[in-house]
């Protein structure tokens, strides 16, 4: 069995950004992830990143933070998060990151609902993609290693004690189990909840919720405005503020945070600045071969989507994942970014500040694990054999020929979460009949077995449900 200090499952910049940080810590971390190399710079980036860059300190974004998330952020977590800003953007742009910048050196800063001042930095289009690409030079810098293709299935634990996980080959179709001393969860959020697993399959957030760990803010769902109508594109609110127009089909020009629901609306690129139509390119390059829409001519039709999540497991500013009121751990357990709920949103959310705290999180959790697990021995592999047996034996359900299709579930399940503003009391009854239906494969093979991947995420998709029902 293999025997890793820290096991990191995610892609992305969360994920990443830890296993830098636990590296730098003395250990030789692992990350794991159902997708290859890359996969984590495919994200559309909803904004740039929130810095406090061009102000005196970070005070203003703290203030603006808070204002839009209400009493229920947590003020402690905000003012440390904001107030990393700063060295955070520093650190990306010694690594090599390239930002859009003005004409005096500067970054170029993006206005943003809700924000009392520009602070929306980044890439143009790439911002999600070139911060990606950064912390994945970084890591191979590193010889951190990479397993790809291995789909996590379960949380070991042990009175509440990190053993390891079990793993799915997707390759060979080998289930077995790995060893850790901590593990930090860091995947993508739970927005394909909405439409399709593959945008977002919440992995961290249900591994954790099925290890018994209270999830919370998991009905703080926040819908991204600038999505195009009848695709999954989504377009960074930076856009708007380089000649970009947010308007109603009448004509009349709106700001964001003055939509109203019901009424629709369409986003005007006919006013691009030459400079934005650079950083912007891909982007207009995506909208015209998805709608046939000429972005220099036509304004583009938009729709609100789920196009990422907040809420997760309870984390201290370690990134450990506690209970009780955050007074104890879960032993060697950590998350971060989509994973985690820190309380820096609160009940409603800034722009921009989703990866500043995937950043933020993913360092700490990264260096609390590696400087933990230095110091920690390897507590045994028998609960993990025991695991395996269980898994396995749950795997092999799936290819019984009584039961509903992938297909059939996952429909279900969409149209419980996008009626999930309704009755919260109403969906834990549904859940749990929808709950009793066996998911029936078609193709039983083991190897490279995408309909077994499809139904794995969809039972994990149950245990995200039934926290957003009894928790909120």
């Amino acid at each position: 069995m293999e025997s890793w200090d820290v096991v990191i499952i995610g892609s992305g910049p969360a994920a990443l950004r830890a296993a830098i940080s636990s590296s730098d810590a003395g250990t030789k971390p692992i990350i794991v992830d159902a997708g290859g190399v890359g996969s984590g710079t495919g994200a559309s980036p909803v904004s740039g990143i929130a810095i406090s860059f061009d102000e005196v300190d970070s005070t203003t974004h703290r203030d603006d933070t808070i204002l839009a998330g209400g009493d229920t952020c947590n003020k402690s977590v905000v003012a440390r998060v904001c107030g990393e800003g700063i060295r955070v953007l520093g650190q990306l742009e010694n690594w090599g990151l390239v930002l859009q910048r003005r004409e005096d050196g500067l970054p170029f800063a993006s206005s943003g609902h809700g924000h009392s001042r520009p602070r929306l930095v980044g890439c143009g289009d790439s911002t999600s993609r070139e911060i990606t690409r950064i912390l994945e030079e970084q890591v191979m810098k590193r010889g951190i290693v990479r397993r790809t293709d291995l789909q996590p299935l379960s949380l070991v634990m042990d009175n509440k004690q990190v053993r390891g996980i079990t793993v799915l080959n997707l390759q060979s179709g080998e289930t077995f189990g790995i060893q850790a001393k901590a593990i930090i969860l860091a995947t993508d959020g739970h927005q394909g909840l909405w439409n399709n697993f593959s945008e977002g399959a919440g992995t961290g957030t249900a591994l954790a919720a099925s290890a018994g760990v209270k999830l919370q803010g998991m009905l703080n769902i926040q819908k991204h405005l600038l999505t195009v109508r009848g695709t999954n594109l989504h377009l960074p609110l930076d856009i708007l503020s380089s000649g970009g127009r947010y308007r109603k089909e009448s004509g009349e020009d709106v700001s964001t945070g003055d939509h109203d629901f019901g009424e629709e609306y369409v986003l005007d690129l006919r006013g691009l600045d030459k400079v934005a139509k650079i950083w912007y390119a891909q982007a207009i390059r995506r909208i015209e071969e998805r709608t046939g829409l000429d972005s220099k001519l036509e304004v583009i039709p938009l729709s609100e989507s789920v196009a990422f999540t907040l809420g997760g497991a309870p984390v201290d500013d370690n990134g450990r994942v506690t209970f009780k009121s955050e007074s104890m751990w879960f032993t060697g357990l950590y998350a971060a970014g989509r994973s985690a709920n820190t309380g820096m949103h609160g009940d409603g959310y800034l722009s921009g500040n989703l990866q500043l705290e995937d950043l933020v999180t993913g360092e700490a959790a990264g260096n609390h694990a590696g400087n933990w697990a230095r110091k920690t021995e390897f507590a045994g592999s028998d609960n993990i054999n025991k695991e395996l047996i269980k898994i396995s034996k749950k795997l092999e359900k799936y290819n019984s020929q009584q039961g509903k299709s992938v297909g059939q579930i996952t429909k279900q399940l969409s149209d419980l979460a996008k009626n999930i503003d309704g009755s919260i009391e109403s969906l834990l009854p549904k859940i749990k009949i929808l709950q009793e239906d066996q998911i029936s494969l078609t193709d039983t093979s083991k190897v490279m077995n995408t309909e077994l991947l499809h139904a794995i995420r969809a039972d994990a998709m149950f245990s995200i449900l039934e926290s957003m029902a009894k928790t909120g």
